[in-house]
């Protein structure tokens, strides 16, 4: 099986438009990145930690996330490759690097390959525990720009939220980035700082997380990070307590 046959149509957006068209773009389409293009050709990626660690800064305060351009988020976590790339290669680039495959010819934007993509093609066999890491966790009343900085040190997008040993939450990159639009578009520029200091976790935290034991097949986590979008997915041992988190990554690393 070929590239070609796995890839899907990337949703675009022009490196001159602005941070807040580029999150509308990103909740229309369901999706956390966009290829950046410049009068269509390529010129990078941005997803949603590159808007969250811009939105973040201390630099350029005050200004709203529609006077931002994507140009100052944008990055290069991506690798060109051809169609008739064989899709075990395509594996394999992945696990080696972070970032997505865009398909191209020559210049020419043909698509892309995402995890969503391997994940959806290939099966996935063995069971949670074998996939999973040790879990970087926060707290509910943890700072949010404290969460922030973990997960831009970390390199990562997302944090279950643990509270007394049981799964409260997760809080993502998703979640801090429209925090921070939402405190720059309608907070004035003199108190922006205060109410980024003073949000807590609890505050943004998305409720509900859909959980996997130890023992739950690769398979439904597979299922599960499709189904509901997740880019990661907690591991409970069977007195519900928080012992894993398995990424997409995770699982296309092992295949």
């Amino acid at each position: 099986m070929n590239v070609s046959e796995i890839m899907v149509k990337p949703v675009r957006i022009e490196k001159s438009e602005n941070l807040s068209h580029a999150m509308d773009l990103m909740s229309k389409h369901e999706t956390r990145r966009l290829l950046v293009t410049k009068k269509g050709k390529l010129m990078g990626v941005l997803t949603m930690r590159n808007i969250a660690r811009a939105l973040g800064t201390s630099r350029k305060p005050g200004m709203p996330a529609s006077a931002l351009h994507v140009a100052t988020a944008v990055s290069d976590a991506y690798s060109t490759v051809s169609p008739e790339m064989d899709v075990n290669d395509a594996i394999v680039t992945l696990q080696q690097q972070r970032g997505i495959l865009s398909v191209m010819d020559g210049e020419k934007i043909l698509g892309w390959v995402t995890p969503k993509e391997i994940l959806k093609t290939c099966s996935v066999d063995g069971f949670a525990a074998e996939f999973m890491n040790t879990p970087i966790t926060a707290a509910p009343g943890d700072r949010v720009v404290h969460v922030r900085r973990i997960m831009m040190d970390r390199d990562i997008g997302r944090l279950p939220v643990v509270d007394e040993y049981q799964v409260a939450g997760i809080i993502t990159e998703k979640d801090i980035a429209k925090a921070m639009r939402a405190i720059r578009d309608m907070v004035t520029a003199n108190q922006q700082d205060s109410r980024v200091k003073n949000m807590l976790t609890a505050d943004v935290m998305s409720h509900g997380v859909k959980t996997v034991y130890t023992n739950s097949p690769a398979s439904e986590v597979v299922d599960i990070a499709l189904k509901f979008g997740y880019g990661g997915v907690p591991v409970l041992n069977l007195e519900e307590e928080l012992v894993g988190f398995i990424t997409r990554r995770d699982l296309i690393a092992k295949m």
